[in-house]
């Protein structure tokens, strides 16, 4: 009897046609798929890079793309784990090898038990291990050698099922593995090793061998059982003169002895190495596929949500917060869809989220975006921030959409004021709020030391300049350094604005000196004010320059909030780091004498207020009450800026809901932000302003209605914050309703000039009475709205805001027909016009004198092609604050017109806008304690 040869080699070959085939049919459906292996050796034996070569042969030929990285012999454990942990994270990959063996200096145990789990294609990681010898277990790969074993018996028609195996040898790599694998076919398996005693007894009980010892010919024919199959494992080198190198290869079993013996056997070479590398092969197309079809999945379906224990009453807000135990912030980074490593925790509840997820993500197709605004408010607040929140809690906890909601990031002013926080309120809120409503990550402070560094670069700059002649000036502002100048980039740029072409300080002529080095600010045109982010009324107006070291130079100047910043606009309509950069350098601090811009830039500060941000850019995440994603990130002040969250923010959660475009079968993902105050001015600054900046456009407008705020427009009393409600605001009045509405059927119809989808959200209140909603959502259809639905997510959270997901998720599928509402090639007062008149209702515009000077200055200066942000009252739509419902025909005020070039808009100023707040009598700090075990107390 003559053994049939098991033919490795000729299986391995089947083996990698089929890989090749299976990638050509996903390909010929999705050209991306591209599966990829990752080999990293460490230093150049000659042993592994034969071995790296066989790897690289045979994954062309499968058509697997493989990736062969040498690091240097003596590379450090801590660069090769690094290495191992970006390849862990590049989703291009998908599978990593490390080639052994390595250095003795490295662990080689924690080396490869750093490769992710769903990357260890080799098998050899601790999860795979883990679960191979589990009972029950589910590796995601089995070693590759044992999986080529089993391959070859199973492709050789050997029946596994009830055989006597004796596995020889127990290494972790071969022979403990190969012998899990038996058992769990069902074999009755013998391991054996060198300590064993009656080897040859076992042997010729054995139907089954595998022989893996590492001595060569060791197995004889005569030890084995007539008829067995003997997979031989084993690489050994013997003396063989007739070689040209002098040696032969061999396994273990002496192969002439035991083909006249066994029924089937394994040559070496050709046996079960072939193999070895096909299983690798194997391995790598399963996670390349695994990987495919999760991003083909719809992974936009939430089912984590935190349960809510509603109470009633409903607790203050700081209690429902702390009473709820938020999940670890990676885990809700996880379940929204961020890989670990673009988080960047502050703790165990925020983190901020790295802008390269953008990249990761950038042919994703993007979710449902959804803007909430309302009508004009009272001082009370009519719950915009609430319902955001309640309705991506809706969304998320209840329907199951992955859903983010999108908002600002709170001033510490408001909170220890009069408003309070804007973490939502009730059972809709971003928590834990004291850490929403305190520092965040510290962004506002950033913002506040990019802001106040700019400040005191030019007062310091005209101090330099009023006190030293050109040569001297010129010297210090571009010093030797060991014999060599050279000039900044911001320097270079100036040049560049002043059409000098020199690069070397050297070569600069007097005249070309002066023209530099001095930017003669005319002081009384600096724009630039420092900032804090308090409510404090007497930094208003200050003198600065008092000590005797200013030799006399003194200047009138103020303080605005933090918020107020440019530089928080900046961060709030950049698209990417750079943009903010050049954003940055565009600033337009003053005027020179002459009449000329002066620019962050031409102060030489661009720079260094990119550094103070390059960590404030990136988006902070939370989470709300019911455990659904919450992104922060930026606060411009809405009396003056575009009162919304920053457009990093939005195109991040955009692209985290998104689906694959090649995927019909993705669900949506929803993203909820919000405009500050009403429609009419958050909601027109927003599609005009950020929505140019962004390239994003809403799919539905939401506007939070409140019956109190419309019984107000519609003649009733005056709320003010703090005094008890008059009688009509907490009994039905359907005559006041009626007339109010009217203000509602505006913002309705100033959301329609845009061409975009209307839901109105009846934000309930206990004092509502049925008949009331069913007026406002009678005049909401008739102004055109899609729905109106009643929305309890105050008292019930995202259940009280079911029904408003519902209708607004089918408000986001409707058509659109999407234009904004003037061109930016208008003239200034055109666009001016067309918010003034088509949006509040005005008759005629007055420029008064100074707003007409500046309008012919920025012209001249090329900034009229901007877009246009108005200042103005945010309790009615006209400039009055005192004119509730929907004035007409009155006059509209421009009083004064000022440039936030960097961020990309003009804003004219139809009242007097106070961008620093004060204090009232009794203020929101008062109430704030902290216990004995650290809990923050009395925010609301």
């Amino acid at each position: 009897m003559t053994a049939e040869i098991i033919d490795g080699k000729l299986i391995a070959q089947q083996i990698r046609e089929r890989i090749h085939s299976e990638i050509a049919e996903i390909q010929s459906k999705d050209a991306t798929f591209t599966p990829t292996l990752y080999i990293i050796q460490v230093g150049s034996r000659p042993d592994s890079s034969t071995y790296v070569k066989m790897k690289l042969k045979a994954a062309a030929e499968a058509g697997i793309s493989c990736v062969a990285k040498v690091m240097p012999e003596d590379v450090s454990q801590v660069e090769l784990l690094k290495e191992i942990t970006s390849l862990n994270n590049d989703e291009s990959v998908h599978g990593i090898l490390v080639q052994l063996p390595l250095p003795a200096h490295l662990d080689e145990i924690k080396i490869t038990g750093a490769v992710s789990a769903d990357k260890d294609v080799d098998g050899f990681g601790p999860f795979n291990v883990g679960e191979l010898y589990k009972k029950g277990g589910e590796p995601n790969f089995i070693p590759c050698t044992p999986k080529g074993i089993i391959e070859l018996l199973n492709r050789s028609d050997v029946t596994i099922e009830g055989s006597n195996a004796v596995v020889l040898g127990r290494s972790e790599i071969v022979g403990s593995p190969v012998a899990t694998l038996l058992k769990n076919a069902n074999a009755t398996v013998t391991t054996l090793h060198s300590k064993s005693k009656n080897i040859e007894e076992h042997l010729k009980n054995a139907d089954i061998v595998v022989a893996a010892i590492g001595q060569a010919n060791y197995i004889k024919g005569e030890w084995l059982k007539q008829g067995a199959v003997v997979i031989d494992v084993g690489t050994n080198f013997i003396d063989d003169a007739t070689k040209k190198s002098g040696s032969r290869m061999v396994g273990d079993v002496d192969f002439e002895t035991a083909k006249e013996v066994a029924s089937k056997l394994t040559p070496v070479p050709g046996g079960v190495g072939p193999m070895t590398v096909a299983m690798l092969l194997d391995n790598v197309i399963i996670a390349a596929k695994r990987f495919y079809e999760a991003s083909r999945k719809s992974d936009n379906f939430f089912d984590n949500p935190l349960p809510l224990e509603l109470k009633k009453p409903v607790p203050s807000d700081y209690e429902i917060s702390r009473d709820q135990t938020p999940k670890h912030i990676t885990e809700v980074a996880s379940e929204a869809g961020i890989l670990p490593i673009e988080l960047e925790p502050y703790g165990s509840s925020k983190a901020k989220v790295k802008l390269e997820l953008l990249d990761r993500l950038k042919n994703k197709k993007n979710g449902k975006y959804i803007l909430v605004t309302g009508i004009t408010p009272t001082p009370l607040g009519e719950g915009k921030s609430t319902t955001t929140v309640g309705l991506a809690q809706a969304l998320g906890a209840h329907l199951h959409k992955r859903a983010f909601a999108n908002v600002r990031q709170p001033s510490m002013g408001p909170t220890f004021g009069i408003k309070g926080g804007a973490a939502g309120g009730g059972y809709s809120q971003v928590i834990p709020m004291d850490e929403f409503n305190m520092h965040v990550t510290g962004d506002i402070h950033a913002i506040s030391m990019a802001n106040n560094l700019l400040a005191a670069a030019i007062d310091t700059r005209m101090f330099h300049e009023s006190t030293q002649k050109d040569a001297a000036l010129y010297k210090r502002l571009v010093p030797a350094k060991k014999g060599v100048r050279t000039f900044t980039k911001s320097m270079l740029r100036r040049l560049e604005k002043l059409g000098i072409d020199k690069t070397n300080p050297d070569d600069l002529t007097p005249e070309e000196i002066t023209q530099f080095a001095r930017l003669d600010i005319d002081p009384d045109t600096i724009t630039w004010r420092r900032v804090v982010d308090m409510n404090d009324r007497f930094l208003r107006g200050i003198t600065i320059g008092e000590a005797p070291t200013e030799r006399g130079f003194t200047r009138k100047t103020g303080f605005d909030i933090s918020v107020a910043s440019e530089c928080m606009a900046i961060l709030a309509l950049s698209n990417s780091l750079m943009d903010m950069r050049e954003r940055l350098g565009r600033i337009v601090v003053a005027s020179s004498k002459a009449g000329v811009p002066i620019t962050c830039e031409d102060i030489g500060a661009a720079g260094a207020l990119t550094a103070l941000l390059k960590d404030a850019i990136k988006p902070n995440i939370m989470q709300t009450l019911e455990g659904t994603p919450v992104f922060i990130h930026a606060g411009p002040f809405a009396n003056i800026s575009i009162g919304a969250n920053s457009v990093l923010a939005d195109k991040m959660a955009l692209k985290l809901a998104g689906t694959n475009p090649s995927n019909p079968e993705d669900q949506d993902g929803y993203v909820v932000t919000e405009a500050g105050f009403d429609f009419t001015m958050g909601g027109e600054r927003f599609i005009n302003i950020k929505a140019r900046s962004s390239g994003l456009i809403p799919d539905v407008v939401v506007i939070v209605a409140t019956v109190r705020a419309l019984k107000v427009h519609g003649g009733g009393a005056e709320v003010k914050a703090g005094a008890p409600l008059p009688q009509e605001y907490l009994t039905e009045n359907l005559e006041f309703l009626e007339k109010g509405c009217e203000n509602l059927k505006k913002h309705i119809s100033n959301a329609r000039e845009y061409g975009l989808p209307v839901v109105v959200a009846i934000n309930k209140m206990s004092s509502d009475t049925d008949r009331e909603h069913e007026v406002i959502r009678k005049a909401s259809l008739e102004a055109g709205a899609l729905d109106a639905i009643v929305s309890n997510h105050w008292e019930e959270g995202g259940k009280g805001a079911v029904a408003l997901a519902e209708g607004v998720i089918k408000a986001s599928n409707a058509p659109k027909e999407f234009k904004f509402l003037y061109d930016l090639d208008q003239s200034v007062e055109a666009k001016i016009d067309a918010i003034a008149k088509k949006m509040y209702g005005a008759g005629e515009v007055e420029l008064l004198p100074e707003a007409a000077k500046k309008i012919e200055l920025y012209t001249k200066q090329g900034f009229d092609k901007l877009p246009i942000c108005i200042a103005k009252t945010q309790y009615s739509l006209s400039h009055d604050a005192s004119l509730k419902g929907v004035p007409t025909g009155f006059k509209f005020p421009i009083r004064d017109v000022r440039a936030s070039i960097g961020a990309g808009y003009l804003y004219a100023l139809a009242a007097e806008i106070q961008t620093i707040p004060g204090l009232p009598t009794h203020c929101g700090f008062m109430n704030v304690e902290v216990t004995e075990d650290g809990e923050i107390e009395g925010l609301f």
